[in-house]
């Protein structure tokens, strides 16, 4: 008896645990909920105003020389990479070419053994190298997500640095981390597939029904004080 009576008062102790925990963070999962809600009830390019803009057809720049002569080019930036100026020209059929500025001069995409030595200097451990994989531009990882042409330079501590071959930049760095997180915010959008989308017709359910539970909670955590204090 006196275990059972032991065993009762413990609960009762948990119970009243339990109310003043509920007291302390039910409004902040009320707001969470209730600000999620609206979060996700709208698509985010909705919100962004990009649903507003008008889409014109992109135009071609009109350069001279030999950048001019290998197709219309969308888009071009010079700047300095590893002690060399060089001009990135994004192409009109998605390609891009790397020019030397002191010759005009195309550079040529770069190879295994100058994407290690790119991840080597730019990343801190970048000279531990499990692996190095060429993946096409169709053909990406799933933790790269973008349609071009990269190497992956796989780390021995898990981390997948993404050389552009066509760039010769280092376009990303996923930890093992990273990929946790990705697959934690796929889950905490119900989008696994993708990822991206953060306002679809399930999430948007689920949201509502926690909305809603949690403010049923609320209010009957008030229906459980005014019962004690009648008690």
């Amino acid at each position: 008896m006196a275990s059972v009576a032991r065993h009762l008062r413990l609960m009762r102790q948990f119970a009243r645990w339990h109310i003043w925990l509920g007291w302390l963070v039910g409004v902040p999962i009320l707001m969470w909920t209730l600000t999620g809600l609206f979060m996700v009830a709208r698509p985010i390019d909705d919100v962004r105003g990009t649903s507003l803009r008008t889409q014109a057809e992109p135009q071609a720049l009109v350069l001279p020389g030999t950048a001019a002569g290998s197709g219309p080019v969308r888009e071009m930036r010079s700047f300095m990479q590893r002690g060399r100026a060089i001009s990135l020209v994004n192409r009109m059929d998605g390609t891009v070419q790397r020019y030397d500025l002191a010759t005009g001069q195309p550079i040529a995409p770069i190879g295994a053994t100058e994407a290690r030595a790119i991840v080597a200097e730019g990343v801190i451990g970048g000279d531990t190298v499990a692996r190095v994989t060429l993946y096409e531009a169709d053909q990406v990882p799933f933790d790269f997500r973008r349609p071009m042409a990269v190497w992956q330079v796989a780390l021995d501590n898990g981390t997948h640095v993404y050389v552009g071959r066509d760039t010769g930049e280092i376009e990303a760095v996923r930890t093992r981390w990273w990929r946790v997180f990705d697959l934690m915010w796929g889950l905490h959008i119900m989008d696994l597939e993708a990822r991206e989308d953060t306002s679809h017709p399930v999430l948007i359910l689920f949201a509502a029904l926690a909305a809603f539970g949690a403010l049923l909670g609320c209010i009957l955590m008030f229906r459980r004080r005014r019962a004690r204090v009648a008690t």
